[in-house]
């Protein structure tokens, strides 16, 4: 691999894989178009977050966890529209009970969907209980052990070192049961919720949230347990792809290679949502950092899986739809541009996998589309060329039969299957 990334690194020896795509033990990662930083696979069910295997998209449902025929739809839903996690908030016992018959009701079902409990304040007891019923428990450590003390309050050193004890003898019997089950835990650090005493220490910045999850992590080495994921999240993109670029740097300094959860918090709703958490999830992945994504929506969940497909399709590390290339259009077009691309896309849009060029001319059509399996280029007035990469095949087609020659070609080179 040329001039490969810093953040590559090799399979460390005794790596277990967990069923991530197989990986020779010491060797380089296999080079891709945006080499990923190799992680620990961590299994959740019968999937795997790390490793080698492919960037996993989760969501959270929004029902109360007491409603279960509302919940058990929703997560449905949100697994019929490729949702391959989903979260369930469990704030208080009821609901960590709650969540025991949702799962009975998704297997009943015959629903596998893997389930992540997200645990809040003070806990503890909710995290043990509900880890009968997931396969992955997401704690806070911000909220996990909740002490607030006035503004302007300095920590003494004893105090640290007593609030740290305090972490450490309330989150082992955790991580008892969570080994004992091969279950995963996702330390989950929020920019906005980090602890009193860490506030005080960093201030509310990216250091202070990566030595939140470190702190976390590094209770976990102690007790022999790695089946972890970590998240360092932001409403702004800016302080999330900080604070994780630091979590990368502070982890290889360690020697720790843990999977990474990423997603701007909060992001809102509309266009500027999408934007935003486009912005720091593609980032980070094109510098190959992150394991899982969310993209969060203050709409319906189900609209989050289609933009983190879409992140995941635009940096190259999913191939879910046909990838569309197509210039701006200017005076050179030789025909309705935006009609065009959408009569291509409506009939070649199922074939996954094809990159598919539409181009208003010749001038720089065939070479700006030299990414693309097939073209489909203005040559004149009414006339079009077809290509096949930057081979014309097909060429003064008439422009009202160029989506059928299209189609035709793709059929000749056994690339097409009829729509579902």
């Amino acid at each position: 691999m040329s001039n490969p990334s810093p953040l590559i690194a090799p399979v460390p020896a005794g790596a277990i894989e967990h069923g991530a795509v197989p990986v020779t033990l010491g060797s380089p990662i296999p080079e891709m178009e945006y080499p990923r930083r190799w992680t620990r696979p961590v299994r959740v069910g019968p999937k795997t977050i790390g490793g080698m295997a492919p960037v996993l998209v989760q969501s959270m449902i929004t029902e109360d966890t007491r409603n279960i025929e509302a919940c058990v739809r929703q997560i449905i839903q949100l697994h019929e529209a490729g949702c391959e996690l989903t979260r369930v908030t469990a704030p208080t016992l009821r609901d960590a009970d709650a969540i025991g018959e949702i799962r009975a009701e998704l297997q009943r079902r015959g629903v596998d969907a893997p389930l992540v409990a997200d645990v809040h304040h003070e806990g503890q007891q909710i995290a043990l209980e509900v880890a009968k019923y997931v396969d992955k428990v997401r704690i806070n450590p911000g909220l996990y052990v909740f002490r607030k003390k006035k503004p302007g309050y300095e920590y003494s050193e004893d105090e640290i070192v007593e609030q740290q004890e305090l972490i450490e003898k309330q989150l082992v019997p955790l991580i008892r049961v969570l080994r004992e089950r091969d279950l995963a835990l996702r330390i989950g650090v929020n920019h906005g919720s980090l602890s009193d005493r860490l506030t005080v220490m960093y201030g509310d910045t990216p250091e202070g949230m990566v030595q939140s999850a470190l702190e976390f992590i590094e209770i976990c080495e102690r007790h022999d347990f790695k089946n972890i994921v970590i998240s360092l999240k932001a409403s702004r993109a800016a302080v999330m792809i900080q604070a994780n670029r630091l979590l990368v740097k502070r982890m290889e300094e360690r020697g720790m290679c843990y999977p990474l959860h990423l997603g701007v918090t909060e992001a809102g709703d509309g266009q500027y949502a999408r934007i935003k958490s486009t912005l720091g999830i593609g980032t980070l992945l094109a510098e190959g950092i992150g394991d899982t994504i969310r993209v969060s929506l203050a709409e319906d969940p189900v609209n989050e899986i289609p933009v983190c497909y879409e992140i995941l399709q635009g940096i190259g590390l999913r191939r879910t739809k046909t990838e569309f290339i197509a210039c701006p259009g200017c005076g050179r077009t030789k025909f309705d541009l935006p009609t065009v691309l959408n009569e291509v896309r409506n009939a070649t849009g199922h074939l996954k996998g094809l990159n598919i060029a539409v181009m208003g001319c010749i001038v720089n059509g065939p070479g700006e589309m030299a990414d693309a399996d097939y073209g489909y280029v203005g040559k004149g007035e009414g006339l079009i060329s077809l290509y096949r990469g930057r081979e014309v095949v097909k060429n003064m087609v008439p422009a009202e039969r160029g989506v059928a020659e299209l189609i035709a070609l793709l059929q000749t080179d056994g690339q097409w299957e009829d729509p579902e």
